[in-house]
């Protein structure tokens, strides 16, 4: 319910900036409101703490990204067309939101284990998707019927993850999407038919 409401996104997006801006661990929960054009008292009706605030903007963000690959997704015949648009679709949502890469790739990797769990929740719902993607391939015979699915969604998660961390860790100074077809190339020949 209180997802719909404007001042739901409005703080979501300000925490994505103050968070970006500052780290988590520095972000003040009065920052956020003073971005997001509220009273520090608003935040407290749509968000128990700070942490809460983290976890939500990544359900928000990345809920919204799974939604839209996966009808984009739903439109081509191939594992390695799917596969291709996943990782073109990551690197763009990225690459068009500089605050939020930071945010994703830097600020989400949090020590404290509760939030690790509660993050990790969350990306099930893009391992899906990426698990999907090698069962199609699987079935089509575009990947070998003996691939470990399981090896395979942590090769190609991981592979897409690291890249866009190395990104933001040079400062974003290069073009993210551009490396698509390169990244797209490497794990469709790992999870290939044909053996090496």
């Amino acid at each position: 319910m209180k997802k719909n409401k404007p001042k739901y996104k409005q703080i979501i997006d300000a925490a994505v900036i103050i968070i970006a801006e500052n780290g988590f661990h520095q972000a003040q929960v009065s920052r956020i409101a003073k971005q997001a054009g509220v009273a520090d008292g608003t935040i407290y009706l749509y968000f128990k703490n700070k942490e809460d605030i983290l976890i939500s903007l990544f359900q928000e963000k990345m809920g919204t990204f799974i939604e839209k690959v996966e009808a984009e997704i739903a439109g081509k015949n191939s594992a390695s067309e799917k596969l291709l648009l996943l990782v073109e679709k990551h690197f763009e949502l990225l690459a068009a939101d500089h605050h939020l890469a930071i945010v994703t790739q830097l600020e989400l990797r949090q020590s404290n284990k509760e939030l690790r769990l509660r993050i990790n929740e969350v990306l099930k719902g893009y391992l899906k998707v990426v698990e999907s993607i090698i069962q199609k391939g699987i079935d089509t015979g575009e990947f070998r019927a003996n691939i470990d699915v399981r090896l395979a969604r942590q090769m190609i998660f991981g592979t897409i993850d690291e890249t866009a961390t190395t990104w933001v860790m040079n400062e974003q100074k290069y073009d993210l999407p551009a490396l698509s077809k390169s990244i797209h190339e490497l794990l469709i020949k790992g999870c290939g038919s044909t053996q090496p």
